[in-house]
C-alpha cells in the first residue's frame, strides 16, 4: 500500500476500526480532496479526518471512508481502478434524513451531476439522486408525508 501522507493520522487504523459501527461504507476515489469537496458541500459531511490517502466522514448517521486509489495499489482491484473502469454502477448509496431540495440546490450550484431531481417515490421517500466525482450515486432524502386516510 502506497502512502503519500507525511506524519501520522489522528488515530491508528486499528483504533479507528474499533470505532466503526457494524456497517459502514468504504469508497475508492481518484482524489481525496476532490471527493471531500462533494461530500462536504453537497451532502454536508462532517470530516473526522482527511489526508491525501484517506478520509473518515460522517454523513447524516452514516460512517463513510474514502481511500485514494494509490492506497490500494496492492489490491486485486488496482489494475481495474487504474484502467478507468466505472465505479459504483448498479449500487445506490441510500441515506435517509437529509433534505433533498437543499442537496439538489447545492449540487446544481456546484455543477454536480443530478441523476434524478427531487421526486416523491413509491417507497415512501422524497429523494434526489446525485453522483459524486467518481460516479458513486447517492439517493438521499426524507420520508414522505403519509397519505391521509380516505
Amino acid at each position: 500500500m502506497t502512502k503519500k501522507r507525511t506524519g501520522e493520522p489522528w488515530i491508528s487504523a486499528a483504533d479507528y476500526g474499533r470505532l466503526l459501527p457494524p456497517f459502514s461504507v468504504n469508497l475508492l476515489v481518484r482524489n481525496i480532496e476532490t471527493s471531500l469537496r462533494f461530500y462536504r458541500e453537497v451532502l454536508g459531511a462532517f470530516v473526522h479526518y482527511a489526508d491525501v490517502d484517506f478520509g473518515a466522514l460522517k454523513i447524516g448517521g452514516a460512517e463513510v471512508q474514502l481511500h485514494a486509489d494509490h492506497a490500494y495499489d496492492a489490491h486485486p482491484w488496482y489494475p481495474r481502478l487504474a484502467g478507468g473502469e466505472a465505479r459504483g454502477l448498479g449500487a445506490e448509496l441510500r441515506l435517509l434524513g437529509l433534505d433533498p431540495e437543499s442537496i439538489e440546490e447545492r449540487a446544481r450550484r456546484l455543477g454536480v451531476k443530478v441523476l434524478k431531481p427531487v421526486t416523491e417515490r413509491g417507497h415512501g421517500w422524497r429523494e434526489v439522486m446525485v453522483e459524486d466525482p467518481d460516479g458513486y450515486v447517492w439517493a438521499v432524502g426524507m420520508l414522505s408525508e403519509p397519505e391521509k386516510a380516505r
